[in-house]
């Protein structure tokens, strides 16, 4: 099997694991990756971004084979743009008590970590 038929072949779920992988440098036995290994996992992971996700999110590779790089006012653009997007979508249900949870951000004061 080639390169790009492995890649092909990989589930979302093994590109998962392999993500978590690479961002820890160990397997999710705890056992840790090999020099090697995590250089193999991290050359999976970018082939997958570029052949199968296809994504323009920043720090992912685009199809092109370069990292997606978004300027600092395209991803303020981006931010801004999100929240209306939620605000607009018309709710059909009314939000039980953990969805609602869901969405607020802890907030601590410094005594209290």
């Amino acid at each position: 099997m080639d390169f790009y038929s492995l890649v092909s072949a990989m589930s979302a779920e093994t590109y998962q694991n392999l993500v978590d992988a690479v961002a820890t440098k160990r397997w999710a036995d705890g056992t840790l990756l090999s020099e090697q290994q995590h250089a193999h996992s991290m050359q999976l992971v970018m082939a997958y971004q570029a052949k199968i996700l296809r994504s323009d999110e920043p720090f992912t590779i685009g199809t092109d084979g370069q990292m997606v790089v978004k300027s600092k006012a395209e991803m303020k653009q981006k931010l801004e743009a999100a929240p209306s997007t939620l605000q607009a979508a018309p709710q059909t249900a009314p939000q039980s008590a953990v969805d609602i949870a869901a969405e607020t951000i802890a907030r601590f004061k410094h005594d209290d970590l």
